[in-house]
């Protein structure tokens, strides 16, 4: 990428609300030649050209850290209603759901789903809660998405005990098969969502997040 070509690409700000791999992500938007920002208050959501909300940890706690920082307002503002580009992550894609049956606050509710846990009943014993490590996604939807091609073999790191369950397969980028096959991913206009973790998946996680950079 020339540097012209950096100069017209729009920034990437990561929110940074406490409970997301912010080092990681960071590193990998700069090996692709993103302009990266790390934002963490309202003014910064605001002037955001494109988002990343990361996340780690309880549905609960990171809704609380959203709230805590002032930035629900703002997001919803940059987000359901200016259209501003926003790629939620692993936990991060959670919260853009109605709720979950991790806790018991709101989501942001951008999208009609709902997020519960792996519900594996005999398989269990041999699947075990969290999935964490490599796996596929298939997708489903002919709509332009962040995903690689799977024909040239694209696997991505997971870690997680919840997932999201859409209300409508409209909404469905990608499915990946773990006991049963479940969402993981979605997009909505300007709103993606992605169960695994770009930043651990090595070249096709770059690819996902170069693919986010070109929207």
């Amino acid at each position: 990428m020339t540097v012209a070509e950096r100069r017209q690409t729009p920034g990437i700000s990561i929110v940074d609300y406490g409970m997301g791999n912010v080092g990681s992500i960071k590193n990998m938007l700069t090996r692709i030649g993103a302009t990266v920002e790390i934002v963490n208050e309202p003014d910064g959501v605001h002037q955001a050209e494109r988002l990343i909300l990361p996340g780690v940890g309880s549905f609960d706690h990171a809704i609380a850290q959203l709230k805590e920082l002032d930035l629900v307002t703002v997001l919803n503002q940059r987000v359901a209603h200016d259209g501003v580009p926003i790629l939620g992550l692993c936990l991060g894609m959670h919260l853009f759901c109605r709720g979950s049956e991790e806790g018991v606050l709101p989501g942001l509710g951008w999208i009609d789903a709902e997020v519960r846990r792996f519900d594996l009943g005999d398989q269990a014993r041999t699947l075990p809660v969290p999935h964490m490590g490599w796996n596929r996604v298939q997708p489903t939807s002919e709509d332009p998405s962040v995903l690689a091609d799977p024909d040239e073999g694209a696997r991505y790191y997971f870690a997680h005990s919840y997932h999201a369950v859409c209300d409508h397969e409209s909404d469905v980028i990608g499915t990946t098969e773990y006991g049963y096959r479940f969402h993981s991913g979605f997009k909505r206009d300007n709103i993606i969502g992605l169960q695994f973790h770009p930043e651990k998946s090595h070249r096709f996680g770059r690819a996902v997040l170069t693919k986010f950079s070109e929207l």
